[in-house]
């Protein structure tokens, strides 16, 4: 009985890879170093035969002119129109001295004119060799313009641009290519982030809504005994702490990015509104809220701006003294900036503490996780994150007998 033929075997895995074709000679690539070194040499070559030329005219002219005798014998005597020379007062001896001064005056004159006339054609070929060189490396590094103006518009989060450079095969194709490449992979990053928290907002909330619901039924009950109340009271702080901390991190991941959509916004109508939602709080720790706030109009979110008032505003009441304190919250239009500028008394910081308060959960004094009643610790995190996203800055500085002063500068 014949043996069964054996199953083919599988096929060999390929040593190349397919996307990339390789040029058969890989040195005759036209790069960058080629066509500089091609275009400058060429360019140094034809200015080299051009002043080459330039003088071998120069020179012929000027031996012409040299070759000329500058004086002429009439009958017997010499007569000259460049040399003083009167023949018929001087010896054979003296005579031929003069001729000789004469003719060395003659040669000396055309050597210095050959040389002016160098040095003026020179200039002109430095200066046009200067000119058309600017031009050949503006067309040769044109390619970095656009790479350039493709990051500018990315950095805006315009994700979906790409520079899809044609032209040679040189490095600045390749660094295109490899730039078009990263910005692919970033969109699908944030396109997955941004997925990423819109289901994460559903995801989160609804749960911790649901025990919220549950806890407010049960301590309606007014036949509840007294522990059970107090136990639900705490779990419903609880589960309000959890809701806070849910709806900062989904902010923090919303404003980590520039802001597309922008309306004209008001800083101190945003300000406004955030001392309204805090005055009651204020008003309950025994805070005055002052200060004048200018119109200072700013295109961006009118939501996130708002939270940037309002978690500075609440802060500042929050951490504060316990008797005579006060926040001072301004508006105003300076050298082109709408600045939000929110001070207040409160504890002593120290300067090298004033990088850790952005930090998320980073409180003063090694205080890093969430076990504080005042918040939960991304309150300055989200307003650093917004007013980045904004183009802003902001800069905190302690006051002088304590307290701080935040300062939010956004472009007008």
């Amino acid at each position: 009985m014949a043996a069964a033929p054996a199953p083919p075997g599988a096929p060999p895995k390929p040593t190349w890879d397919p996307r990339r074709v390789e040029a058969p000679f890989p040195w005759l690539r036209p790069t960058i170093r080629i066509r500089l070194t091609l275009l400058y040499g060429g360019m140094f070559l034809i200015a080299g035969i051009l002043l080459l030329s330039i003088i071998y005219l120069l020179a012929a002219n000027a031996l012409k002119v040299g070759s000329d005798l500058p004086f002429k014998i009439v009958t017997g005597t010499v007569s000259s129109e460049n040399c003083n020379i009167v023949s018929t007062q001087l010896s054979a001896a003296e005579l031929n001295h003069a001729l000789n001064e004469c003719v060395n005056e003659q040669r000396q004159h055309a050597l210095d004119n050959l040389l002016s006339r160098s040095l003026l054609a020179l200039l002109g070929l430095a200066i046009i060799a200067f000119a058309f060189g600017y031009a050949m490396a503006g067309r040769v590094l044109s390619p970095l313009g656009r790479i350039t103006r493709t990051a500018r518009a990315v950095a805006g989060s315009d994700l979906a641009r790409r520079i899809e450079l044609d032209g040679p095969d040189d490095e600045l194709k390749e660094l295109a290519d490899t730039f078009d490449d990263m910005l692919e992979r970033l969109e699908r990053a944030f396109t997955a982030q941004q997925r990423f928290v819109g289901n994460a907002s559903h995801e989160l909330r609804t749960p911790l809504a649901i025990n919220r619901t549950l806890l407010e039924v049960h301590l309606s009950d007014p036949g509840a005994p007294m522990e059970l109340q107090q136990l639900g009271k705490t779990l419903l702080a609880t589960n309000e702490r959890s809701e806070q901390l849910v709806e900062g991190l989904l902010l923090l991941a919303r404003s980590d990015n520039q802001i597309i959509e922008r309306k004209p916004v008001d800083l101190a109508e945003v300000a406004e509104q955030a001392v309204d939602q805090v005055y009651g709080e204020a008003e309950a720790k025994g805070v005055v809220i002052r200060g004048e706030r200018q119109s200072a109009v700013v295109q961006g979110n009118g939501v996130l701006l708002e939270r940037i008032a309002l978690n500075l505003v609440q802060n500042a009441v929050r951490y504060n003294v316990q008797k005579d304190g006060w926040v001072e919250v301004t508006t105003e239009v300076l050298h082109g900036q709408a600045v939000l500028v929110v001070s207040n008394t409160g504890p002593v910081v120290p300067a090298y503490e004033i990088d850790n308060l952005f930090e998320p959960f980073k409180r003063l004094r090694g205080a890093d996780r969430t076990g504080s009643d005042k918040g939960v610790g991304l309150g300055l995190s989200i307003v650093r994150s917004v007013a980045r996203a904004h183009g802003g800055h902001i800069y905190a500085q302690p006051r002088e007998g304590g307290g701080l002063v935040m300062r939010v500068t956004l472009p007008i």
